[in-house]
């Protein structure tokens, strides 16, 4: 019998396709999804299943409510139940000041970041309480609270969501329930971190203690401790995970 069942968002690649091996080595059986991205996600649970763990792909947009539902109905109906929710998907985002910003791109990066993790989290809310168990863990990153020059409507975006999940935690708590953000540094190998220059990369990575950049198993062993007992009992949690670049 699986132990724990863990659907995890935006896991073709990168932070989410790390994690969901991550949880798959650990014993979860993992939903793997998607948005656009079927040969990928398709590997990353073949290599699941290589293993000898347990997956499911299930393409969905998270933004979308119908797509939302079928996504946490596909797991519920394979395995009995969901345990463990991961959102890690990201919407995209302009990179650009704030003198170019226009409202319309910053008012669509807020609705969609918003409107996902609310979507998510109203779907697998009702079969957590019933069961009295569950861990929500949501990807933010650390320019939430360290701002960089062009990334002001991801950073506004993510302190919104950071926001957000305090507030679920407080009221999910009697439930069992826990809610914690996992926020990493800019990560290697990532849809992000491509869209930077070389030469900022490397600043960065000079600017971190560590001396480089995340990489995505980093980040997955963090999410992977939220989503497990070890931290049953902290809640409402902002983790950085940067190589000590931001310690609050």
């Amino acid at each position: 019998m699986t132990e724990r069942v863990c659907l995890i968002t935006g896991a073709s690649r990168g932070i989410g396709a790390a994690t969901a091996r991550e949880l798959a080595g650990r014993g979860y059986a993992v939903v793997v999804n998607h948005r656009d991205s079927a040969p990928a996600a398709d590997a990353v649970a073949h290599d699941v299943r290589a293993a000898g763990g347990d997956a499911e792909v299930v393409q969905a947009d998270v933004t979308d409510p119908g797509d939302v539902t079928r996504l946490v109905d596909t797991a519920q109906q394979r395995w009995g139940r969901l345990d463990v929710l991961v959102h890690n998907a990201m919407t995209p985002f302009p990179v650009t000041s704030f003198a170019d910003l226009r409202w319309d791109q910053l008012g669509t990066k807020l609705d969609q970041e918003l409107r996902a993790a609310h979507l998510l989290t109203h779907a697998v809310l009702p079969g957590m309480t019933d069961r009295g168990y569950g861990r929500l863990v949501y990807l933010s990153t650390g320019l939430s609270r360290r701002p960089r020059t062009g990334m002001i409507a991801l950073g506004v975006a993510k302190a919104a969501l950071d926001s957000f999940v305090r507030y679920v935690a407080a009221e999910v708590a009697p439930h069992n329930i826990t809610a914690n953000v996992v926020a990493p540094s800019t990560v290697d190998d990532t849809a992000v971190s491509e869209r930077l220059p070389d030469e900022l990369r490397e600043q960065l990575a000079a600017a971190t203690p560590m001396r480089r950049l995340a990489r995505p198993e980093d980040v997955a062993r963090t999410v992977a401790h939220f989503a497990g007992d070890d931290a049953g009992f902290t809640t409402g949690s902002w983790a950085p995970v940067n190589g000590g670049l931001i310690m609050p």
